[in-house]
């Protein structure tokens, strides 16, 4: 079992920046895979970027360009650099973990985290 703290989230003006960070704890093997997931107003849940312990990355096409995955093994750490926002970036991240990025990609992980808002207004 995995346990994860999601931190970093707030307010932040349109074309602003914010840094969310993931710290993990538990199993290795189970966090082959981590991944931010959101869920906006009136939305279903979406991956939005995930890395495996390789290092390979994918990101959902509406973050491409704006937003970077990265992790730090040895501090069991995963972060995820949010550039130019915009209002429809607004919504609660989840930081995941699991062995597989097919379940990733679906959002049938083992393990969440409890979430951190992300609000996009001016």
């Amino acid at each position: 079992q995995v346990q994860l703290v999601e931190s970093g989230g707030g307010l932040v003006q349109p074309g602003g920046s914010l840094r969310l960070s993931c710290a993990a704890s538990g199993s290795m093997f189970s966090m082959n895979v981590m991944g931010w997931h959101r869920q906006g107003p009136g939305k279903q849940r979406e991956l939005v970027a995930a890395i495996t312990s390789g290092g390979s990355t994918m990101y959902a096409d509406s973050v491409k360009g704006r937003f970077t995955i990265s992790r730090d093994n040895a501090k069991k750490t995963v972060y995820l650099q949010m550039n130019s926002l915009k209002p429809e970036d607004t919504a609660v991240y989840y930081c995941a973990a699991d062995d597989s990025i097919g379940r990733m990609r679906q959002g049938f992980v083992s393990s969440w985290g409890q979430g951190t808002q992300v609000k996009v207004s001016s």
